[in-house]
């Protein structure tokens, strides 16, 4: 059960840099050696094939939870040493065993309200900017202090009173790693949908920022890498209601509380578990939701 969150392919709506750039925490593709990962002495993969360490977390994820079914007799015993693939029947059992077992609470009317209070902004209709950037891109060998550092320089001179208007196009062209450098790092008008989580964090959702046209004065980190980005013009949004979008904080407050409930959950699983050459999130003791 993968319930990693979609994010956009690239950085904004006029950008190419999910095809351009590997994401900076991307793990390397194909298996690699290294010692065999187990739970209860069950291996995760054959010997020498350890795979990237995503897979591997799934893959004991997963194993976690069909030992959990076995021992409550949702699935049969199993004597292979290396952990079986499973179907889509197995799945299906292993999806109804997460319900039966993972409760989570349903947030209450006050706990709504304090978040709309505390995140109005970010349901704002109709926002939008017009963005340029240069992207610094983090890929696999990527010395990346090095790049932070020659990021930063570029920062400083781009925020300097001296530098020229057309300065931060000349610097996209000859340093930026995004597709849109031909066109002096111009992503277009863009809203906050329409780029990575990280970019829209930081030019729609963070206070300090929503009134600001101009070279944000701080390195943005997305998982594409470090971004200089300057805001030409600003679109200003509508905010609705709290009675308009109450339903949607509810059920975005369930989400993040059934999210907590499966990783106590998985993290129980795990300290009950003899667990060889993977680490995972492990507790002892149950959890106050």
């Amino acid at each position: 059960m993968n319930t990693a969150p979609s994010s956009s392919s690239g950085c904004g709506s006029g950008c190419g840099c999910g095809s351009a750039a590997a994401p900076a925490d991307a793990a390397a593709a194909g298996t690699r050696s290294g010692p065999t990962a187990t739970i209860n002495g069950v291996a995760l993969h054959l010997p020498g094939q350890r795979p990237a360490e995503d897979e591997l977390r799934e893959r004991a994820y997963a194993e976690l939870l069909r030992q959990r079914a076995v021992a409550q007799g949702l699935l049969p015993a199993y004597a292979g040493s290396v952990a079986p693939e499973l179907g889509e029947p197995e799945r299906q059992i292993l999806e109804q065993l997460v319900d039966a077992d993972v409760r989570s609470p349903q947030p209450q009317e006050a706990e709504c309200q304090r978040y709309h209070q505390a995140h109005a902004a970010q349901f704002t209709v109709g926002q939008a900017l017009h963005v340029r950037h240069i992207l610094f891109a983090v890929t696999p060998g990527t010395n990346v202090q090095a790049l932070a550092v020659h990021a930063e320089k570029a920062l400083l001179e781009l925020t300097h009173a001296d530098s020229p208007p057309g300065r931060f196009a000349q610097l996209a062209t000859e340093l930026s790693n995004c597709p849109t450098s031909t066109q002096g790092g111009d992503l277009g008008w863009i809203g906050p949908d329409d780029c990575a989580p990280e970019l829209a964090q930081a030019l729609f959702h963070t206070q300090q920022h929503q009134a600001r046209v101009g070279v944000l004065p701080r390195l943005v980190h997305s998982r594409f890498g470090f971004h200089i980005v300057e805001v030409l013009e600003r679109r200003e949004g509508t905010q609705p209601t709290y009675a308009e979008v109450r339903e949607r904080i509810a059920r975005l407050l369930a989400m993040q509380s059934r999210a907590r409930a499966l990783h106590q959950y998985m993290a129980l699983l795990a300290g009950e578990a003899t667990l060889e050459h993977i680490a995972l999130d492990a507790a002892d003791s149950p959890l106050v939701q």
